[in-house]
C-alpha cells in the first residue's frame, strides 16, 4: 500500500511539468487590429498598394469586413513602422520609395546584424541550423512576394539564439521596411544564385561555430544587398 502511494506521488510529480508546459503553450488568437495591420502591410509589401497611393479607410474596412476602428489603428501602427505617412487634412498614403531611407536602413542593419549573429553562433542548435538551411532552399523557388518574408525568417532563425529581443524587434521593423525594396531586387537583378551562396556561407559559419567568420560574411552580405537595392531604387525614382 505504501509502495502504491509512492507510485501515485511519482506520477503526480511527473505530470506537473508536462501540464505546466502545456499551459505555457496556449494559443493566442490575433485581434482584429493585428489581422488588419498584417493584411495592409502585406498589400504594401506585395505592391498591391503602390508607393504614394492614398489609403481609403472606408474601402479598406469594407474589403476586410471590419469597422473603420481597426483600420485606423492599423494605419497608426504602420505609420510607426515607416510604411505609411499621415498628413493633416489629406489623409494617409503609402510612403514613397526613398534612396535615403534605403541607405539609412542598411547603415543601421550593418551595425546591428553582424554583432547579433556573432552573439548567436555559439548558442545556435543543430535543429536551428537545419531549419535555416531549409529556408534557403525555399527561397530558391519563391516569387517576389514571398522572397522578402522568407529572407527575414531565415535571418531571424540565425539571430534568435542570441536572446537579444530588443535588437531583434528593431531588426524586424527594419527588414519590414526594406522588404518592399527586395521585391524590386528579386525581379530586376539576377541575385538568386548569389544570395543562395551567401546564405549557405552563413549556415556553414554556424556549423563551424566560427563567430568571427559569420560576422565577416554577414557584413559583406548586407553591404552587397544595400548596393544592389540603392541602384534599383535610384533607377525607379528617376524613371
Amino acid at each position: 500500500m505504501v509502495a502504491a502511494k509512492q507510485r501515485r506521488n511519482e506520477v503526480s510529480i511527473e505530470k506537473g511539468p508536462v501540464i505546466a508546459e502545456r499551459v505555457s503553450r496556449k494559443i493566442v488568437r490575433p485581434t482584429a487590429v493585428e489581422l488588419v495591420t498584417t493584411a495592409i502591410r502585406q498589400r504594401i509589401l506585395s505592391g498591391d498598394l503602390a508607393p504614394g497611393e492614398v489609403l481609403r479607410q472606408e474601402a479598406l474596412a469594407e474589403e476586410l469586413g471590419v469597422s473603420r476602428v481597426p483600420v485606423r489603428e492599423a494605419i497608426t501602427r504602420l505609420r510607426a513602422e515607416g510604411m505609411i505617412n499621415v498628413v493633416a487634412h489629406k489623409g494617409a498614403y503609402v510612403c514613397e520609395l526613398s534612396v535615403a531611407e534605403v541607405r539609412e536602413t542598411f547603415d543601421i542593419r550593418l551595425r546591428l546584424e553582424p554583432w547579433i549573429f556573432a552573439e548567436a553562433i555559439p548558442r545556435i542548435t543543430e535543429a536551428e541550423i537545419a531549419r535555416a538551411e531549409r529556408m534557403v532552399k525555399e527561397m530558391d523557388g519563391a516569387d517576389e512576394a514571398q522572397w522578402g518574408h522568407l529572407n527575414w525568417s531565415f535571418h531571424e532563425t540565425l539571430y534568435l539564439p542570441a536572446q537579444r529581443e530588443i535588437t531583434l524587434q528593431m531588426l524586424r521593423v527594419l527588414h519590414d521596411r526594406s522588404d518592399r525594396y527586395f521585391r524590386f531586387q528579386v525581379v530586376k537583378v539576377p541575385i538568386r544564385t548569389q544570395s543562395h551562396e551567401e546564405h549557405m556561407g552563413l549556415v556553414q559559419a554556424c556549423r563551424k561555430r566560427d563567430a568571427k567568420l559569420g560576422a565577416k560574411l554577414l557584413e559583406q552580405h548586407v553591404k552587397v544587398a544595400a548596393q544592389q537595392i540603392v541602384k534599383i531604387v535610384e533607377s525607379v525614382v528617376l524613371s
